[in-house]
Parts: structure tokens; sequence; C-alpha cells
């Protein structure tokens, strides 16, 4: 009986420190690698292009169509919201009707952005055959998508 205890804690304890060691695992995994990268501009700009051209070769964009691709690719790099436009220190200082003023600003800004991507998205949808339509309306405007419903199953 005293064998089968020891064994026991023995299996526990081991447990415990495998259980221990699960954070600093996940923290080296691709998720970790994304947010030491995800502010960088030469790392954030390596993705876009990237999904860019698997989006490419997914639609088997032709060369009559590449002139609309480009076009889209390049309004969509246009309306990105710029880096450093944000002053925290300044925003702190303001008053509350202030920072509520900046905050629709920047939500009417957001607006006109995502205005400009939609007449963008359109101008290149209008050229593509249905087949492509149909895999631009699954892949499309769903980057991140399962990444944010797997990271709030993970916080849930």
């Amino acid at each position: 009986m005293k064998t089968l205890h020891k064994a026991f804690v023995i299996s526990a304890t081991v447990m415990a420190m495998g259980a221990a060691a699960l954070p600093a695992i996940a923290a080296e995994g691709p998720q970790h690698q994304y947010a030491a990268t995800k502010f960088d501009p030469a790392k954030r700009q390596e993705r876009m292009d990237l999904h860019a051209t698997r989006m490419h070769e997914t639609l088997k964009i032709t060369p009559a169509q590449e002139g609309a691709w480009q076009a889209y690719l390049s309004a969509l790099k246009a309306n990105m919201p710029q880096r450093g436009q944000f002053d925290r220190a300044a925003f702190k200082e303001m008053s509350a009707p202030e920072r509520m003023e900046k905050r629709i600003d920047m939500a009417k800004s957001r607006i006109v952005r995502m205005e400009n991507n939609l007449a963008a998205t359109k101008t290149l949808y209008a050229v593509l055959t249905p087949e492509q339509q149909k895999v631009f309306d699954e892949k499309a405007g769903r980057f991140g998508h399962r990444k944010h419903a797997r990271m709030m199953r993970h916080h849930n």
C-alpha cells in the first residue's frame, strides 16, 4: 500500500511540474512570436505581403485581372492606419469631453478607411469570375478571424 501511495505522490508531483512548465512552453509558441513582432512595421509588411501572395494564388488572378488586383492592394495599403499618430500622453491630459471627441474623430476616420476599402473591394470583385468571387467570399475579410475565435476560447 505504501508503494502505491508513493507512486501516486510521485506521479502527482511530476504532473504538477509539467503543468507548471506549460505556460513557459506556450509562451514560445506562434502566438508569442507574433506578439513579439506585431508592432514591427517590417514584420507586419512581411505578413501582409505573404497574405496577399496567398490570396493571389488562391484566387488564380489572371493577367487581365492583375491591374485590378494591384489597384486593390494599393488602396488597402493606403488606407492602413498609421502608427504613432496617437499621443497617449496628450490624451491623458485631455478633459473627459475632449477624450470623447477624440475617440469619435478616430472612429470617423476608421469608417472613412473602411468605406475606401469597400470601394476598392467592389472594384476588384467586379472583375472576378463567379468562381473567384466565391473563393473571395470565403477567404477575404476573415483574416485573423479564426485566430480571434481561438483566443476567445482560451480566455473563456
